[in-house]
């Protein structure tokens, strides 16, 4: 299995201009950049994102929350 898979996107220019910039000025690929940011921030866009989606579902009935005492209670706390 591979460690790594090609990833193709459309940027603004004076983002790419920049990554350009930071890898020839410290010697390391565009890659180890474009890989940097989306480790450091995937995760948060993750949780933006899919939290909107269940808010939005809670909101329409979709899926059902618990008041926190009974979640507490329920796990002996």
């Amino acid at each position: 299995m591979a460690l790594t898979a090609t990833a193709t996107f459309r940027t603004k220019p004076e983002l790419k201009s920049r990554i350009d910039f930071l890898a020839k000025e410290t010697h390391r690929p565009t890659s180890f950049y474009y890989n940097l940011l989306l480790e450091d921030y995937l995760d948060d866009i993750e949780d933006i994102y899919l939290s909107e989606q269940v808010l939005t579902e809670i909101r329409s009935g979709k899926q059902k929350t618990y008041p926190a005492d009974e979640v507490f209670a329920e796990a002996g706390l």
